[in-house]
């Protein structure tokens, strides 16, 4: 698996940002070199980088391969390597393009997952083929859990799954939805922009599984689907052999709780305001797509 991110999704580079914003490329550059030997803070996307590189073994093939991708130049570099040195994160490669787009270089780099917190670069990876988020600020309020564990929450609808589910709500309203997902509950949902990544975090998963059916890799769903549209969902993930360890049909209550009990290291969904009200508590991402952020992708009965 092979994860792509942006130094500023991995440090936290928030005040350098707001100079590059406010007194240019020039200005920030010049603060960047002369903060060349300081350590960065982590960013909102380190914690799930660091858990999932931590399950790669010493000696052997890498399982979990993390790539810097960003627009800085290669002057700025020597900053985010020195960090990553200190941390002691296995990352070794990536891409310094100086303003360049970033989408050429997500499948020469074969990128299954990439995080940043520019618009433009998560565009740039979608368009190279690669699952993309963006993330917002690290959380403040987080529940501290296991180490040795990387937990994985996902979205359901235009996330996991197509949004062909959701053009049936909006054109024919609930109960028709409702209706098509009950008489379609043994049907599998194609797969959406994070289905291909799903399928190679379930693999991840698969390799440290036990006997006893527990895995590092713990992968979660959180939806605003409930019933009678939850069993869709079960049945897809059976035929896609792609089991969740937790499944939260959360219908209309807010998914933040949900997310803080079960201590997520990252939680994907395509509506900004779950994305908003998930970053308090988890790294949460933002996964482009074709919805008004103002209207719900699947309602709740």
């Amino acid at each position: 698996m092979r994860i792509g991110i942006s130094t500023r999704a991995l440090f936290d580079l928030e005040e350098e940002h707001r100079v590059f914003k406010t007194e240019g490329v020039k200005a920030y550059a010049s603060m960047q070199l002369a903060r060349e030997d300081t350590v960065l803070g982590k960013g909102t996307g380190f914690e799930v980088v660091e858990r999932l590189l931590a399950l790669n073994q010493p000696g052997k093939v890498p399982f979990v391969e993390v790539i810097l991708l960003s627009q800085n130049s290669p002057d700025l570099s020597l900053r985010a390597f020195k960090s990553i040195d200190r941390y002691k994160l296995g990352i070794k490669t990536g891409s310094f393009t100086s303003g360049r787009s970033l989408a050429p270089f997500v499948p020469a780099w074969g990128i299954d997952l990439f995080l940043s917190n520019e618009d433009a670069d998560v565009k740039g990876a979608v368009e190279g083929g690669a699952a993309a988020a963006r993330l917002g600020n690290v959380p403040k309020d987080r529940n501290e859990t296991l180490a040795g564990e990387v937990r994985v929450a996902f979205d359901g609808d235009a996330v996991v799954f197509g949004p062909e589910s959701d053009a049936v709500y909006k054109e024919q309203g609930l109960d028709a939805f409702l209706a098509h997902e009950v008489a379609n509950a043994d049907n599998p949902m194609a797969r959406g922009p994070f289905g291909n990544f799903l399928h190679k975090l379930s693999a991840l998963r698969q390799v440290y599984l036990t006997d006893a059916d527990v895995s590092k890799v713990r992968i979660a769903l959180v939806t605003a689907r409930n019933a009678p549209a939850h069993e869709r969902v079960v049945r897809t993930l059976r035929a896609w052999g792609t089991p969740a360890d937790e499944a939260h049909f959360v219908g209309s209550r807010s998914k933040a709780p949900i997310l803080r009990a079960l201590g997520a290291h990252i939680f994907f969904d395509d509506q900004e305001k779950h994305v908003l009200g998930a970053a308090t508590v988890v790294p949460a991402g933002h996964v482009p797509g074709p919805h008004d952020p103002a209207m719900p992708v699947i309602p709740a009965n």
